[in-house]
């Protein structure tokens, strides 16, 4: 199971953070074809979110046929295999990168504490 972390400082909507969260779990090995999810309403409690945020992930997940729901039993990851572009993995990694270090600047480190952190 993969443990969503949304960031409302990124700008990204909270719904695509989901998207790409999930694309990203199931590419890495994280999720797995016939996994289930959290409900919409288990994830938006657990999230803090407004419940049509994780119907909107969800249901555009559904339209890429990511995820199949099937009524009521849950949403499952489907059998669709995904791999994300080299590009698109680079674009989100130096994004997460340039936020971690901003923050980690923010706080007076340096370039050399945040690799030493890092290193360990």
């Amino acid at each position: 199971m993969i443990d969503f972390k949304l960031d409302p400082k990124t700008g990204t909507p909270f719904y695509r953070q989901i998207i790409d969260q999930i694309k990203f779990g199931i590419a890495a090995g994280n999720l797995k074809a016939g996994e289930q999810l959290p409900t919409v309403r288990a994830l938006a409690v657990d999230l803090k979110v407004n419940l049509n945020t994780i119907a909107k992930a969800y249901k555009e997940l559904e339209i890429q046929r990511v995820l199949e729901t099937q009524q009521g039993t849950g949403t499952f990851i489907s059998e669709m295999k995904i791999q994300i572009p080299d590009k698109e993995r680079k674009n989100k990694l130096k994004e997460i990168c340039n936020e971690f270090t901003a923050i980690a600047f923010s706080y007076g480190f340096s370039i050399d504490d945040i690799i030493k952190q890092l290193k360990k």
